[in-house]
Parts: structure tokens; C-alpha cells; sequence
């Protein structure tokens, strides 16, 4: 399915319009403001990554408990996803989206006036499922809302660098707002960006038709209670110990659920997820392809940024100026990606960038405290920037391709459900594996495995690349007897 919507990128985008779509300016606006709802969204753990030592101090959370900041937020999103993006579908997508955004931009408020522990981490968890029913109607909302075929790939390249650039952005907004104000900016920005999306997306952003349908009741509590089991899991693994019976009891229980949820999935009339949707091998690889990528470039943002802040001694906006390469080498990729997958096509791009990303974390694996930031962290972090910005927008493409309009939701809220598993794998593996070699009072030890960690994802990456979305060549059928039985009787 998703060979097709290469193809046919290709025969489109080599031939430009000469002339715009009448409703191009309106459209170009639409995705405008559904990008800008995008980034909100990305962009949240990590505007409050940089406050959570002053989240510390003005509330008093303990050394555990301050984590569910972060991960309150990523359990209600990641869990939620694949609800989201079948309500989008049913009743609507603008109107869903515009439900989520309300939902986020009101605990965003209520978040910045917590005055509790408990009260913050409850408005979080809130956020996050504000976040998961407006992210699965942003994709298909890109897609509706572009006018031809140039402007949804050019949207999907914008939608590939937003999502990539987001945490880096949250850490330079972040350390800003930190440092000049109080960490409950963090949250208050949300609130005048989230306000004005919500009232121009009706003017700019046209809605999706519904597509009416019994609701899979089971499906959606399957899948919400396995995916929250499963990053729960996952999240406390580092803490508690991969073979700890918290940790294995709630891997269990979440795959059992989505046993559960494959099984309902094939006999209901109106599935929460569309099995063809999972039976796609190059869908199903893009997937993978995703997981690991996002897994890999973790390490990246978390153990560099205690790098730039413990051992170069940077503050919190300083160290969101570092990863500006980052996101700048993103935003450039973007500017190309739409011209180089007429041309290379998904795979060779996703190999590319794969392989890329695997010299980057090579390089970085060597760094230790006599190094600077120029010599051992700039020429990583700009590679990281380089090829994820190739890389996304590829894997994108093939995941979304062929989709029915009808599941366009569901197929953005499985790939986004991807991205929040393989966050929440690439913590739990890159923070356990540096614990394992970590020193009291030093932070270098244990730098080397988590490094070499993100590169053996990375080379996972490319390797179910190379193999999993190559294009099955298969030679033309014989035609069939009773086929070929009117052109014989023409003949004669």
C-alpha cells in the first residue's frame, strides 16, 4: 500500500503545478495551525525537564515521586493514543482535536497553579490525555487540509521536523523561562498558544467527514490499559529492576491485554485498529523503524543534557542553546525531504539516516570530563539532527501511505503510540545499562554503554530497513483460463 503512495509521489512531483489550488492560502494557514498545536504538544516533557530540580524545591516532592512529573504526562499520552485516534475517526477529527486542545490547554492552566504534589501530578496525567485525543487527528488533519499532493508531502516534512525539533525547542523555552521567570511558565505558555489555535482551527481547518459505526468498547480498554501497563512497566524499570515482579507483572499484564485486543480486533464489525492496518510488512517495519530511532536519540537528550549541565557546568537556558543544532539541522532536512523522496524513495533515506545516526552515537560513546563542547558534543548532535530530520518524514510516508480516509486517524494514532513505546523502551534500556556502570558522585561512568546502547538501536533500525521494506519484485501472473476465453473466441 505504501509502495503506491511512493509511486505515485513520484510521478507527481517531478511535474510542479504552474499554477496554485484556488484554496491554497486558506490551506497553507490550516496546516499552520495544526503544526503549531503539534509542537505544543512535542515539546512538553521537555520544557519541563530543565525546571524539575525548582519543581523540587517550591513543592517538595521526594526523589521518587518527582519522576511522575514527567511521566504522569507519558502515561496518559502514550495510553490513550490509539483511543484518541479511533474517536477522531467516529466523530470527528477537528472537533476531536479541538476537544484534546481544550482539555490540554485547561490543565496547562490548572498545572502552573498547583500547589501540591499530588495536585501537579494529576494535572499532567490530565494533559496527557488532553494530548492524545488532539495528536492522532494532527496527521490526518495535515493530510485533508493540503491542497495537492506537493503541499501534503511538503506538510508531512514540516509534521517530520515539528516532531523531531519539539524537545530541543522545549529545552530552550524551558531553561529561558525558568531562568528568567518561574518553572509554572513552563505550563502557563501552553495557554495563550492553545487559545489562539482553538480559535482559528474552525476558520482555516476544515473538518473530516464522520464515519459512523459501533464503537469497539473492548478495543479501546484493551488497548488503553495495555499500553499504559506496558510504558508503566517500562518507565520503573531502571528504578526497580528489569526482573523485578513489578517490572515482568506488568509486562505481562499489558501484553496479555493486547493479546486481547488482536483477538477482538479480527471479529469486530468496527475495529479500534484496522487489522490490514497491522499486516502491511512495510508498515508494520516503519513502525519498528520508528521505535528505534526514537529509542536511540533518548540518550541524546538525556543524558547530554545532564553532560552540558554537570560537567560543563552550563545553566538550563544555555544548555537548551546547545541542542540547537539539533533542531536547526531538523528544520533544514525538512526543507529537502519532499525533493529527495521523489528521487532516493523511503528506504534508501531511512538506511541513510540510520547509518548516520549510528557514527553519530559511535562518536559520542568516546566523550569524558576533559573534553569541551565543540570537541566532543556539537559534531554528534548535528549528525543526530541531520539524519533524524531524513529519516522522519520517510518512515511517515510509508506508515500513512495507502490508508483509507476513514482510518487515517487510527493508522496517525498507532505510528504516534510507536513513538511513545519507544520512548518510554529507550529510557528504561539507556538509563538501566548507564546505571549499571555508574560511580557515586561522577557522571562519566557508564557514558560509554548508554552511547554504544543507542547505536545498537540504530543499527537495528537500519538493518529492518534494509530487509523489511525492500519491495517484493514478483513476476505477472499467468492469466487464468476462463480469463483468457473471449479474447480466444475474438481470435477465432
Amino acid at each position: 500500500m505504501s509502495s503506491a503512495l511512493s509511486t505515485h509521489t513520484n510521478n507527481g512531483s517531478r511535474d510542479l503545478p504552474t499554477q496554485l489550488p484556488p484554496n491554497a492560502g486558506r490551506a497553507a494557514t490550516g496546516i499552520a495551525i495544526v503544526l503549531m498545536a503539534q509542537l505544543m504538544l512535542v515539546l512538553d516533557v521537555a520544557v519541563m525537564n530543565v525546571a524539575l530540580p525548582r519543581i523540587d524545591t517550591d513543592l517538595g516532592f521526594g526523589p521518587a515521586s518527582l519522576s511522575w512529573v514527567l511521566n504522569a504526562y507519558t502515561l496518559a499520552f502514550g495510553g490513550l493514543l490509539l483511543l484518541g485516534g479511533r474517536l477522531g475517526d467516529v466523530r470527528g477529527r477537528l472537533r476531536l482535536f479541538e476537544i484534546g486542545l481544550t482539555v490540554f490547554t485547561l490543565f496547562s492552566l490548572l498545572g502552573g497553579l498547583a500547589q501540591t504534589p499530588t495536585q501537579l501530578v494529576i494535572a499532567r496525567a490530565l494533559q496527557g490525555a488532553g494530548a492524545a485525543m488532539a495528536a492522532p487527528s494532527v496527521l490526518a488533519l495535515l493530510t485533508t487540509s493540503a491542497p495537492d499532493e506537493a503541499a501534503r508531502n511538503r506538510a508531512l516534512a514540516l509534521f517530520g521536523a515539528v516532531s523531531s525539533a519539539g524537545a530541543t525547542i522545549g529545552l530552550l523555552v524551558g531553561g529561558a523561562v525558568t531562568d528568567i521567570g518561574s518553572w509554572r511558565w513552563t505550563l502557563f505558555i501552553n495557554v495563550p498558544i492553545g487559545i489562539a489555535v482553538l480559535l482559528l482551527a474552525r476558520r482555516f481547518v476544515t473538518e473530516t467527514p464522520r464515519r459512523p459505526g459501533r464503537f469497539d468498547l473492548v478495543g479501546a480498554v484493551t488497548a488503553t490499559l495495555g499500553a499504559v501497563a506496558i510504558v508503566w512497566s517500562l518507565i520503573g524499570a531502571p528504578e526497580h529492576g528489569w526482573l523485578s515482579v513489578r517490572t515482568i507483572g506488568g509486562l505481562v499484564i499489558g501484553l496479555a491485554l493486547l493479546a486481547v485486543l488482536g483477538r477482538t480486533e479480527l471479529r469486530h464489525p468496527h475495529p479500534l485498529i484496522q487489522p490490514h492496518l497491522v499486516r502491511n510488512r512495510r508498515r508494520v517495519a516503519a513502525l519498528v523503524t520508528m521505535a528505534l530511532v526514537i529509542g536511540a536519540n533518548l540518550s541524546m537528550f538525556f543524558l547530554v543534557v545532564q553532560y552540558d549541565e554537570r560537567v560543563l557546568g552550563l545553566g538550563p537556558l544555555a544548555t537548551g542553546v546547545a541542542f540547537l543544532p539539533f533542531s536547526l539541522a531538523v528544520f533544514g532536512m525538512s526543507r529537502i525531504t519532499p525533493w529527495l523522496i521523489s528521487r532516493m524513495g523511503p528506504r534508501a533515506m531511512i538506511m541513510i539516516g540510520s547509518a548516520a545516526l549510528v557514527v553519530a552515537y559511535l562518536w559520542i560513546s568516546q566523550i569524558n570530563a576533559s573534553d569541551t563542547y565543540f570537541g566532543a558534543v556539537f559534531g554528534p548532535v548535528l549528525i543526530a539532527g541531520l539524519a533524524t530530520g531524513f529519516i522522519f518524514m520517510p518512515i511517515t510516508t510509508t506508515v500513512l501511505g495507502g490508508v483509507e480516509p476513514e482510518h487515517a486517524g487510527s493508522a496517525s494514532g498507532l505510528l504516534q503510540t510507536t513513538q511513545q513505546l519507544g520512548s518510554a523502551v529507550g529510557v528504561a534500556a539507556i538509563v538501566s545499562i548507564y546505571a549499571s556502570d555508574a560511580v557515586p558522585g561522577q557522571f562519566i561512568p557508564g557514558l560509554e554503554p548508554a552511547f554504544l546502547t543507542s547505536a545498537g538501536f540504530s543499527l537495528a533500525a537500519f538493518l529492518v530497513a534494509a530487509t523489511a521494506l525492500r519491495d517484493r519484485r514478483t513476476p505477472p501472473a499467468e492469466p487464468a483460463v476462463d480469463e483468457l476465453e473471449p479474447e480466444l473466441a475474438e481470435a477465432a
